[in-house]
């Protein structure tokens, strides 16, 4: 799975992109908290069975934020009296950026997550391909229906059935002497991206 270590990098470099000259040290600082705080659910699963990947890896609570957001900005209230307007651009990206797509989504293409927990408990595994058949056209594996329902296949479980093993939480089944292991990369497409993000972020702050 995509490290933390991933995650941050690749939210920084999109963040780079889309703030242009606002990408500060305040702003990486910003970005890199919200993309660190998905994973916080990986502690939260040392006392709550199904935390990880579920807690703080869904659509709900970054979308929620986000809606927080908007009203605030709207009525120009608490923050933008704070910190300046400035803080809700910068806000929004580390939200839909740093928590949404470069925490959740990047995990949901590697082995799932939990989506609309709270509202519903089911993890879902976007994992999959996209490519251009001669015979077939377009064809995606990301996920498909049973009507209104995601297929059984693209389903992992709930919080109640579900474990995502980590060094931090090996799992509740596991021995005394398990080996803990930590991925930094899991491919080198992963590094490369990672890699790049870190290097542009040291570039645009020198």
């Amino acid at each position: 799975m995509p490290s933390t270590v991933v995650h941050v990098g690749f939210g920084l470099l999109v963040a780079a992109g889309v703030l242009g000259a606002g990408f500060d040290r305040r702003a990486v600082a910003v970005v890199a908290s919200f993309t660190v705080l998905p994973d916080i659910d990986t502690f939260l699963g040392l006392v709550a069975g199904g935390a990880h990947r579920a807690y703080l890896h869904n659509l709900v609570l970054p979308l929620a934020v986000t809606a927080a957001l908007v009203w605030d900005a709207r009525r120009r209230g608490y923050l933008g009296a704070r910190y300046g307007d400035d803080v809700y651009r910068l806000a929004f990206v580390g939200v839909v950026v740093g928590w949404l797509v470069a925490g959740v989504l990047v995990d949901g293409f590697y082995n799932g997550v939990n989506l609309l927990f709270p509202l519903h408990d089911e993890f879902i595994d976007l994992s999959g391909h996209l490519y251009l058949s001669d015979q077939r056209g377009v064809v995606q594996t990301f996920v498909s229906f049973d009507g209104w329902n995601v297929a059984a296949e693209d389903t992992v479980g709930t919080t109640a059935d579900t474990h995502y093993y980590t060094g931090i939480d090996p799992g509740p089944d596991a021995p005394e002497d398990v080996e803990r292991i930590f991925p930094v990369f899991d491919t080198g497409t992963l590094g490369v991206v990672a890699v790049t993000g870190y290097a542009v972020t040291a570039y645009r702050l020198r």
